[in-house]
């Protein structure tokens, strides 16, 4: 009895190495430009710094128009077929990239990769959605999390060597292989499907559309408090390498090291960590509360180093990065739990617009997250940490509250129902 239950905790659902493979391949290929975006479009366009961060930015802005397109389409159409549609999107989007030279040409190709990649993320959580059940979409959350986090670094680690051995040339061939991984990952993901089960009677319908999501507002608030907490999920990339050398005074080799730490950490404990709240048996709620709290306590850690500001490197080099660890463990506690929450706190005939809103929480803290801790750091360099020690500790605050108001089964982890399946031929 003892060993079919160990086999029944650790079993896979079908078909799901070659979507964890998939995984792994498109992040891998984005990690080849995503830490050096804009020195690496600079290169394989001509185009200056300024003219390519301008495209970046406006483009930007403009793709978010394609989360309720995106998330319309996968009601219509399930999650996989929009999955390989944006991965074709993306893929020709780099495969022209060393072609687009004027102005123009840029960006039209940005922009219509600027709308697969913010759509992109909506839609994977969507197809988990639809693939998995129960303890399965967390397990999933997790291992999503940490190939993400392992794939960036290996393509990272990968596109350096390319363009030290190739040079200018370098670049434009980390942007066919970036388009080679979309095109090896839509392969992968085709001998995938999910099972899209029948509506319940009394259930939302896909033609309520989008006022079906703005009308239902215990999610509304799960998607507020996740706001919250993706201003925080912002401060390790924006923040973090802005304090440590303007308030700090400390050397930038420190935030090299604070992102490949938080780097293995993710990819080596996430899963693991994932599996033993899990076990715990916690509430999604609660152990989205708890790495909340965590990332408040890493906050605060920095408040009280930005006060006595040690003048011994080492001190604060040592000091950094145990807070950076204590970051890292709340983010491997929150992000599966929360993001299993949101795919099963959404009804499933309208589980893709749900989820388009919900991503719109990360975007949109994503574009204010510059610009709100630049002008916090210019008044005093710990303003920005205590802000986000406020914001995260509401967040904890009123996940909790939402339990009253979210669906049963979205906040209790059940058992792992059937999952996904391989198509035949």
């Amino acid at each position: 009895m003892r060993t079919f239950r160990s086999r029944t905790r650790t079993a896979r659902i079908a078909g799901e190495r070659r979507m964890l493979v998939a995984m792994a391949v498109d992040a891998t290929g984005s990690g080849m430009y995503v830490p050096f975006s804009l020195v690496f479009f600079h290169h394989v366009t001509g185009l200056s710094f300024a003219t390519v961060g301008l495209v970046l930015t406006v483009v930007g802005l403009a793709g978010l128009g394609a989360l309720p397109l995106a998330g319309s389409a996968v009601d219509r159409y399930g999650a996989r077929r929009v999955q390989l549609l944006l991965y074709g999107v993306r893929g020709a989007g780099f495969l022209l990239y060393p072609f687009a030279h004027s102005l123009p040409a840029f960006a039209a190709v940005a922009l219509a990769t600027a709308f697969g990649d913010r759509a992109f993320p909506a839609v994977q959580q969507s197809l988990l959605g639809e693939v998995a059940q129960g303890a399965d979409r967390d397990r999933l959350q997790a291992s999503s999390r940490a190939l993400r986090n392992g794939g960036l670094g290996a393509g990272s680690l990968l596109a350096s060597l390319v363009v030290g051995f190739g040079g200018d040339a370098g670049f434009t061939a980390a942007a066919w292989l970036n388009a080679a991984s979309f095109a090896l990952a839509a392969l992968l993901m085709r001998g995938v499907r999910g099972e899209r089960r029948a509506p319940v009677e009394g259930a939302a319908q896909p033609s309520a559309g989008y006022r079906q999501v703005f009308a239902d507002r215990p999610f509304l608030g799960l998607t507020a408090v996740n706001f919250l907490n993706a201003l925080g999920y912002s401060a390790l990339s924006v923040l973090f390498p802005l304090y440590i050398t303007t308030w700090l005074h400390g050397p930038q080799a420190i935030t090299g090291t604070a992102f490949t730490l938080n780097t293995v950490m993710c990819a080596a404990g996430g899963v693991v960590v994932a599996a033993r709240v899990r076990s715990r048996g916690a509430r999604r709620t609660r152990s989205s509360a708890l790495g909340s709290l965590l990332f408040a306590a890493a906050f605060a850690a920095q408040i009280v180093l930005g006060t006595f500001r040690p003048g011994s490197g080492v001190v604060l080099g040592g000091a950094l990065l145990l807070i950076v660890a204590l970051y890292t463990l709340g983010e491997l506690v929150h992000s599966p739990s929360a993001g299993a929450l949101s795919v099963a706190a959404a009804p499933e005939a309208l589980r893709g617009r749900y989820l388009a809103a919900y991503q719109l929480s990360w975007s949109l803290s994503a574009a204010l997250a510059p610009s709100l801790f630049t002008a916090l750091m210019a008044v005093d360099g710990r303003l920005p940490w205590a802000l986000l020690v406020g914001t995260s500790v509401v967040a904890a605050g009123v996940v909790v509250r939402l339990e009253r108001v979210l669906p049963g089964g979205a906040v209790r982890v059940a058992s792992a129902g059937r999952g996904v399946a391989v198509a035949a031929g």
